[in-house]
């Protein structure tokens, strides 16, 4: 299949998914796409926008993973600003932007996938699937999974290993948050064999 793993990060959810694929993964902070290229040489990495390289590329790959940045729809965002932690912010809409575009533009042979976080507030377009504590929307059938390695984010320190990743010797400027984004390795496998028609183990 050709591959576009959009928001790529450090390659959490990509992990599993083999050398068989030809993979184009985006990414928007050099030092993460440097980090993601050297543990994943053999993906095409490319430095930019996610969110304009997709309304640019959608018409292109068999399989499309989007990622985008989940802090303003977060409970924990809701949370804080009551506690005086953090300011408050508009939802970024891009997230939509993105579910609306694949669901009435994506070529029928496509399959697609937006994942994010549960929001704090009722979700303007119905996510498609729940699965763990994320809200997935797509365009094909997804199993039910169940999350074995239930990792605990308050634990996690920029020089943890992670999923098998530890990222302590990289440029990378935040890496307790780069390594609390990643998608469990397992989970990104299983959405992608679902969209391969693979049987579940």
């Amino acid at each position: 299949m050709k591959i576009l793993n959009l928001y790529a990060g450090i390659g959490g959810n990509r992990k599993l998914w083999g050398d068989n694929h030809e993979i184009v993964a985006v990414e928007y902070d050099q030092a993460t796409a440097d980090e993601y290229s050297r543990v994943f040489p053999k993906d095409k990495i490319i430095v930019t926008d996610a969110h304009e390289y997709l309304l640019r590329n959608y018409m292109k790959f068999d399989f499309i993973w989007s990622s985008p940045p989940c802090p303003t729809h977060s409970d924990i965002r809701r949370c804080g600003v009551h506690a005086g932690q953090y300011e408050a912010l508009y939802p970024e809409m891009s997230l939509y932007q993105e579910i609306i575009l694949l669901m009435n533009f994506s070529p029928k042979e496509t399959k697609f996938i937006v994942e994010n976080v549960k929001p704090y507030y009722e979700p303007l377009i119905q996510p498609t699937y729940k699965l763990h504590r994320h809200f997935y929307w797509s365009n094909f059938k997804l199993t039910s999974f169940e999350v074995v390695n239930n990792r605990k984010h308050d634990k996690i320190q920029g020089n943890s290993t992670v999923y098998g990743f530890n990222i302590k010797d990289s440029k990378i400027k935040d890496k307790r948050k780069a390594l609390r984004n990643m998608v469990d390795p397992d989970l990104g496998k299983h959405i992608l064999d679902c969209a391969l028609n693979k049987p579940p183990k």
